[in-house]
């Protein structure tokens, strides 16, 4: 819904993903005047769909449309991205079930290069419901000292200089620059806020805007769709 192109980019890789790995997809595309009662809609029928598993509302979305409604409306057991109240609030209290795909592919990331998390000071650039405030989460459940900046924090670079992890998701192309971080950080480029070129040499490790993030992100959206199918298979059985 919408023309955000990394986000019409992000579709098109997922559904690639899904017919390369035998998971079948849907993709509907909404104009940008649709209305939210369209929307609404749209995900009703899908919830009550046995064919489809996982329900993905990519954001973000038009200013007309609510996107806190939007997210209590899709069904916490097709909750593919883990944006419902529901599994937000499970993983506050440290149940990580179904978790927003973005932060979960920099954890594991980090697990991968095996990136000690705790006690780290780590920078969250965006307090998005998606990225953002579920990133801090996942953070403070593996007891990292978080600090969340966004676009009202004034002298960003006081608190990114600061950063042992940098994660960055704001879409806001070169927004952090060489001189923003201090030598060996670690920076994970969730929305191309990065000038890659110039900040990389002071990191101990980097991630690129293509070919980062993204790739484990859909990897791990097709594995938690693989889950949801799973589990219902186990409740029928039942």
């Amino acid at each position: 819904m919408g023309r955000n192109k990394p986000s019409k980019l992000y579709v098109k890789l997922i559904h690639k993903a899904c017919k390369r790995t035998g998971v079948y997809s849907e993709h509907y595309t909404l104009s940008e005047k649709a209305t939210e009662r369209e929307l609404i809609d749209l995900i009703y029928s899908l919830n009550q769909n046995d064919i489809i598993h996982g329900i993905l509302v990519q954001l973000p979305l038009p200013e007309h449309v609510d996107e806190r409604e939007i997210m209590q409306i899709i069904n916490p057991v097709k909750d593919v991205d883990g944006i419902h109240p529901f599994n937000l609030g499970k993983m506050l209290t440290g149940i990580e079930d179904m978790v927003p795909c973005a932060p979960h592919a920099v954890i594991k990331v980090l697990e991968k290069y095996n990136i000690d998390i705790c006690s780290k000071n780590v920078v969250i650039v965006g307090h998005s419901n998606n990225v953002g405030k579920p990133m801090a989460a996942l953070l403070l459940n593996r007891n990292a000292t978080v600090t969340i900046c966004h676009v009202y924090t004034d002298d960003l670079k006081k608190y990114t200089k600061k950063a042992d992890i940098l994660v960055t998701a704001t879409g806001v192309k070169d927004l952090i620059r060489e001189d923003m971080v201090k030598e060996g950080v670690v920076v994970l480029d969730v929305g191309g806020d990065v000038d890659f070129e110039n900040v990389s040499p002071k990191a101990s490790l980097i991630t690129p805007m293509s070919g980062g993030i993204g790739p484990v992100t859909v990897a791990l959206l097709l594995e938690h769709t693989i889950k949801l199918v799973r589990r219902k298979k186990e409740y029928i059985s039942k």
